[in-house]
């Protein structure tokens, strides 16, 4: 009867393992909702979402915020850029007075103007505003 138990234990297991990682994983997808219904909030919403706070921006500089890099040429100054390269798409982040891509060292001024490819293009723009004291897309 002991092994029984054991039999049966183990096949429940080895029947269950795959419908259980297939829940998780559907419940894992599912929680990461961007689609501003999580009681309104317009933190999730493509326009109006807060990027970050004007300070943490620094004057001659840049921060990285998900996929988007917000930079600061002039004291007051807001401006924002897909970090995706236009070359391959890698990922560009601030690197002294320039953004950088590390893949194949395209760089960037602040205003998104190339300044060396192998990138032949410009970052793409992305729209924000100051409200306040947060950086906001829109």
């Amino acid at each position: 009867m002991t092994q029984n138990r054991t039999d049966l234990s183990r096949r429940t297991v080895l029947i269950a393992a795959p419908i259980t990682a297939v829940a998780l994983g559907a419940a894992a997808c599912g929680s990461d909702d961007s689609s501003g219904s999580d009681g309104g909030s317009t933190g999730q919403t493509s326009t109006g979402q807060m990027l970050t706070e004007t300070s943490k921006v620094p004057v001659g500089g840049g921060i990285v915020v998900g996929d988007v890099v917000v930079t600061q040429a002039k004291e007051g100054e807001f401006a924002a850029f897909s970090t995706k390269c236009p070359h391959q798409g890698c990922a560009v982040a601030p690197k002294g007075d320039k953004l950088d891509c590390p893949c194949h060292g395209s760089e960037f001024n602040l205003d998104g103007s190339l300044v060396r490819g192998p990138a032949t293009e410009p970052l793409t723009p992305v729209a924000v505003q100051v409200r306040g004291v947060d950086v906001v897309r829109g």
